[in-house]
């Protein structure tokens, strides 16, 4: 296992790379351990050999229960906060930007920042135990880290909403049922049924998943027609690789493809 400084740990399994929030007990994001984080997505970016990422946090009991409150009265300086906060939603649109598929394991409370770090990633498994929610307002503040953004637009305006405005959590059960996260699982399972399916991920074409990536969230951002612009061009460079060739050619010797990413 490669310890990256004090706040996350990465650990490489064959093509799937877990990464971990290590501030126990609550994995408070400070900017220190965004930092961290930040520079480990952008080494695993350039490695060629990972194909996909679980993030979960340490211990059993939280994700990460969000920004570290120690740090807030940094922000009252209206230039640190533009510093800060700029340099933050990059992070965050940078994993929802991420080129390979990226899936947030919840072992536990996603509160604050760290729901919004989840809504980063592309997919989410939690546990059965997990609570998710933006309980800024019962502070006096609001989210900062794309929760007023990304939250109405996975679960529509007036859902996200009533959680922004009253700060009340939910539950794993609750949060699938809105369309927050994709999978449920016993807490004893969650980080073998995430591995697991990163592992699937990870075995898949890789420019093809960079396409759809891409397509989906390019696309959700402009007009639909500008939207269909940006497929047609990811498709046109995907169908041209040696990885659709190699897909097709499988497909008709009824073999297992070995997609190598050209």
């Amino acid at each position: 296992m490669n310890k990256t400084e004090k706040q996350g740990l990465l650990e490489l399994k064959e093509n799937v790379a877990l990464i971990t929030i290590n501030r126990p007990p609550a994995n408070a994001l400070s900017k220190e351990t965004l930092y961290e984080l930040q520079a480990v997505f952008r080494q695993l970016e350039l490695n060629p050999n990972v194909g996909a990422i679980v993030l979960t946090g340490s211990g059993e009991k939280n994700f990460s229960s969000g920004a570290d409150i120690s740090e807030f009265g940094e922000m009252a300086d209206r230039g640190t906060a533009d510093v800060t906060l700029n340099r933050m939603h990059d992070f965050f649109n940078y994993i929802e930007r991420f080129p390979k598929p990226v899936i947030a394991c919840i072992n536990g409370k996603a509160l604050g920042g760290g729901n919004e770090l989840q809504m980063a990633c592309h997919l989410s498994i939690a546990s059965d135990t997990a609570e998710l929610g933006q309980p800024e307002i019962r502070l006096g503040i609001m989210p900062g880290y794309g929760g007023t953004q990304r939250l109405p637009r996975q679960i529509g305006q007036r859902r996200a909403l009533e959680l922004l405005l009253t700060g009340d959590r939910i539950s794993a059960q609750k949060a699938a049922d809105l369309g927050l996260i994709n999978r449920i699982v016993p807490q004893e399972r969650l980080l073998d049924e995430a591995l697991k399916w990163a592992k699937q991920l990870a075995d898949g074409p890789p420019l093809a998943m960079k396409g759809i990536l891409d397509a989906v969230y390019q696309g959700s951002e402009v007009q639909l027609d500008e939207g269909m612009e940006i497929e047609r061009n990811n498709v046109k460079r995907v169908m041209t690789s040696e990885d659709a060739v190699e897909g097709v050619m499988a497909f008709f010797t009824k073999r297992g493809p070995k997609f190598k990413g050209r």
